[in-house]
């Protein structure tokens, strides 16, 4: 409870950078740079009060469907993100995100839960059926992903390069099928997992979690609370992404990790919050849901989705063609949190062992070259 109350008391702090944007974006006039960081600052707690709401909603509705809550709308911060990268044409930043949202949550989410609650508990258990699945779920996605970039770096690349594929190519039509495909896949799982395996969902149980389980919020104020943040979210991302290539270029750094990294953890600060807390309190089946589901909500509803948006909104089309090191980071990502689910059971070792592995990769994504 404590540490719950100073995460709230440290996100009320933070509120202070969106009138603080807003005045460096209509008054003062800042640069692109200083604008780009404090909307980045500025959303962290705005998705944390966003993920807040839905710990509320998720402790009226059950762990199976608070799960899916949670990350449906801890992604909602990355997904205005994205359609607002998306209409300026960002296409690099926009798939950036997407694999830096995958790697986040399994690898930097789930490791930081599996740290703090093994470190609080010995060993902490998850329904290890749903977290076959899921791991299962994230192969196929990793396959969907791949493929596209796989059949365009053997077929296209040779002559040209990393540019954008667009609609009318072999990879911009693959990318729409295999859109359709991830989209069938995803709406299915949420028939397993809401309807006919329900009871995979419904967590363990502890004796500590009747302290925890009535909600202090109403549904009403609950989701009063998604839409009034969300809202703001919108017009901070609208300032982030305006101000990202010139950032990216005054900070040293490349578009890619920009997105993976930076964008990502911004977007994605709900699930950070929310999984580790749920984690201290021996609610590991949650965590996992949240991690995993939100990976899998990103692989498989939030990147289709985007490319159906993109024939709309964007420039033009975007396809799922991603960076060999996306694709492998995607790849060994999955790999990774399918050998730690597979015994049901994790400990504080298993959390260091995902953070170094996206220590790792963070650092590959610095050091690519522009």
């Amino acid at each position: 409870m404590a540490l719950r109350l100073k995460a709230d008391q440290v996100l009320l702090l933070l509120l202070v950078f969106v009138p603080i944007t807003l005045v460096l974006e209509y008054v003062v006039h800042a640069s692109a740079t200083t604008l780009f960081l404090t909307s980045a600052v500025a959303i962290v707690p705005l998705a944390g009060i966003m993920g807040k709401s839905t710990e509320m909603l998720a402790e009226h509705v059950g762990a199976g469907l608070g799960g899916l809550l949670n990350a449906t709308f801890g992604n909602a911060a990355e997904l205005i993100i994205a359609i607002f990268a998306l209409r300026a044409g960002l296409h690099d930043l926009v798939k950036a995100s997407l694999t830096g949202s995958i790697i986040g949550n399994i690898l930097l989410i789930f490791g930081l839960s599996a740290l703090l609650g093994g470190l609080k508990f010995r060993t902490q258990t998850f329904n290890r059926t749903a977290a076959k699945l899921g791991a299962t779920l994230l192969l196929l996605s990793a396959v969907g992903l791949v493929i596209p970039s796989l059949l365009y770096y053997l077929r296209d690349g040779a002559e040209m390069g990393t540019a954008a594929t667009g609609a009318g190519s072999g990879s911009g039509w693959l990318s729409l099928e295999i859109s359709v495909v991830l989209v069938v896949c995803y709406v299915l799982s949420l028939v397993f997992a809401l309807r006919t395996h329900a009871e995979l969902y419904q967590g363990t149980g502890h004796a500590a979690d009747a302290a925890h389980a009535a909600p202090t919020w109403s549904k009403g104020k609950s989701f009063a609370v998604l839409v009034g943040a969300a809202a703001i979210v919108g017009w901070m991302s609208e300032i982030l992404v305006g101000g990202a290539e010139e950032a990216a270029h005054a900070l040293g750094m490349t578009e890619v990790f920009v997105g993976v990294i930076v964008v990502a953890l911004v977007g994605n600060a709900a699930e950070h919050s929310t999984a580790v807390l749920v984690a201290l309190r021996n609610k590991m089946d949650l965590s996992v849901q949240i991690a995993v589901g939100s990976s899998l909500q990103i692989a498989l509803f939030i990147a289709p989705l985007l490319v159906f948006l993109s024939y709309a909104i964007g420039p033009q089309p975007i396809d799922l063609v991603f960076t060999p090191l996306e694709v492998v980071a995607v790849a060994v990502s999955v790999l990774v949190v399918g050998q730690i689910a597979d015994d049901g059971k994790t400990h504080w070792m298993e959390g260091v062992l995902l953070l170094a592995v996206y220590v790792v990769l963070g650092l590959a994504f610095f050091n690519l070259p522009g």
